[in-house]
């Protein structure tokens, strides 16, 4: 009985026998109901010790140790976690990070921990107490520039535009840069100083393009219609879009080419040195004529491959 008793006891105490021994290998042990007493056994010492290390009498070093040892456990603990993991049993293994009241990650969570006396040991207090000025400092730095933020549009800037103030005086402003640069080219040009200043190109905003009511399809009648009637409606309506369509575009592109010539002549009746099809914007070619450079280009080589260098 005194041999049972004291059997029972060592292994409440986790002092198994010799042939009952924790492995040193987490990944040796195959058995799920082995792996989950061995870590119910771990926790219970890494209770004891923590229990322990609040003891006022340790000293330093042994403080020390007691912390070596209760991380030396913890990790241990983490092995036979994952081993249990791999053998289909429960997952207990929690990544969630520990924050405070402001939100924050509480120090000494990850890596190596500190528990009881070993917060207070000489080398340990400094590196809390800085923790913890580089957070009031951040605290400070965020309640400063707090103030900025969730502003509205006004202080971005997005309603300096509304009363018109603003653009009136951009205006100005570019006139008045318009017509120095135009004084300096006509002092490097030569030209005569009673030419007039031409007025600044700006764009039209009026101008649109406006479709006549004759090309637009009829509004559809009220009266019920057959579904022949409906589908030869459709068709019509599909036309008139298409047509409308290639209209506009077709007006525009026309547009754009005369307001680049208009530019062109406006400025090369201050240039006459050069002329206005120097000035006008540069042709690009189109996919067909790129086929053909490349096509020749190939055929070239193949030739100077085959036959040499023509002479």
């Amino acid at each position: 009985m005194l041999y049972r008793f004291r059997e029972a006891q060592a292994a409440e105490l986790g002092l198994g026998t010799r042939g009952d021994r924790r492995p040193k290998m987490a990944s040796a042990c195959k058995s799920l109901r082995d792996c989950e007493r061995w870590r119910g056994e771990i926790l219970r010492e890494i209770s004891r010790k923590v229990s322990k290390i609040q003891d006022a009498g340790l000293t330093d070093y042994e403080v020390r140790d007691l912390n070596d040892e209760i991380n030396k456990l913890l990790r241990e603990k983490r092995h036979w976690e994952n081993q249990i993991v791999a053998l289909g049993g429960a997952n207990y293994r929690r990544n969630v990070a520990m924050l405070d009241d402001d939100g924050k990650e509480v120090p000494g969570t990850k890596g190596y921990k500190y528990f009881g006396r070993a917060k207070d040991l000489p080398g340990v207090r400094e590196l809390f107490q800085s923790r913890k000025n580089e957070e009031e400092e951040e605290n400070k730095t965020f309640a400063y520039y707090k103030k900025y933020t969730n502003q509205g549009p006004e202080y971005y800037g997005d309603l300096d535009e509304v009363d018109g103030k603003l653009l009136a005086y951009e205006r100005e402003a570019e006139e008045e840069d318009w017509e120095e640069a135009y004084i300096n080219l006509r002092e490097a040009l030569g030209l005569p100083v009673d030419t007039p200043t031409p007025k600044i190109p700006r764009p039209d905003t009026t101008a649109h393009i406006t479709i006549s009511d004759s090309d637009n399809p009829p509004p559809p009648s009220k009266r019920k219609a057959t579904s022949e009637e409906e589908d030869v409606d459709m068709e019509d309506n599909k036309k008139a879009k298409t047509s409308a369509v290639v209209k506009a575009s077709s007006a525009a592109a026309i547009s754009e080419g005369d307001t680049s010539r208009l530019h062109a002549l406006t400025a090369a009746a201050y240039i006459p040195f050069l002329d206005v099809e120097h000035l006008m914007p540069p042709k690009l070619p189109t996919h067909e004529e790129m086929e053909n450079v490349l096509l020749a280009l190939r055929k070239k080589a193949l030739v100077e491959e085959y036959f040499g260098e023509a002479t």
